[in-house]
């Protein structure tokens, strides 16, 4: 028979510890005090303590800084990424869409190499054949702005796109269900414009087509 399992003394201290930092007790890069001074305010032994800061170290709340003392990282705990992603809405993830590509768009027109150009256009006609399935076609966009991402070298842009990729591909597919229309000689035209300013080397031109055409994403979703 299962039985009711008590919550370990370092759990409940460090549950104890992020109330206070969430209720403003200390703020952000604040310094906590001691371990002689919060163990009679927890209960508890220095060594529990210990352990407490352990664990929100671990989760990012806290951080030690040796011979200096443990100060305040974080705010709260942060959510796992993914049940964000699960919960965001359509034009919540066009936005994040936003800031991630028209950064991406501009660094690869400085950055592009000849084979990520090649890459590019690879993606771009295939994205222009594959317009007749919407999942079909979500995938060959995907591919073409994952082609760009990765053209600007910059590792944490490529894994902010990676890691965002499965919400991002359901919200697409929604979205294009809604609006029952997609893959216009228009809405290629605008892809094949973005693809043309990389190549010409143009981050302004780039950045804002990018922009352009995700803003566009955003019609009649507000």
């Amino acid at each position: 028979m299962a039985q009711v399992r008590r919550m370990p003394l370092a759990d409940q201290a460090a549950e104890l510890l992020l109330e206070r930092i969430r209720s403003g007790e200390w703020q952000l890069g604040g310094k906590l005090p001691g371990e002689t001074t919060l163990a009679p305010q927890l209960g508890v032994g220095r060594s529990t303590v210990r352990e407490a800061i352990r664990q929100l170290a671990g989760r990012g709340v806290l951080a030690s800084r040796q011979g200096a003392g443990v100060f305040v990282a974080s705010l709260d705990v942060a959510e796992d990424w993914d049940a964000v992603l699960r919960r965001a809405g359509i034009l919540s993830v066009i936005e994040a869409r936003i800031a991630i590509e028209t950064e991406a768009a501009a660094l690869a027109a400085h950055r592009r190499t000849p084979a990520d150009l090649r890459a590019i256009r690879r993606a771009l006609a295939a994205r222009e054949a594959r317009r007749s399935d919407i999942e079909d076609h979500v995938d060959a966009d995907m591919s073409f702005h994952r082609s760009v991402v990765a053209a600007a070298h910059n590792p944490i842009l490529t894994e902010l796109f990676d890691g965002f990729t499965p919400r991002l591909r359901q919200a697409m597919v929604e979205m294009l269900r809604i609006r029952a229309e997609f893959g216009s000689d228009a809405d290629h035209d605008a892809h094949a414009r973005l693809a043309d300013a990389i190549a010409g080397r143009d981050a302004v031109a780039a950045a804002d087509r990018s922009r352009a055409h995700l803003l566009s994403l955003t019609e009649g979703l507000a």
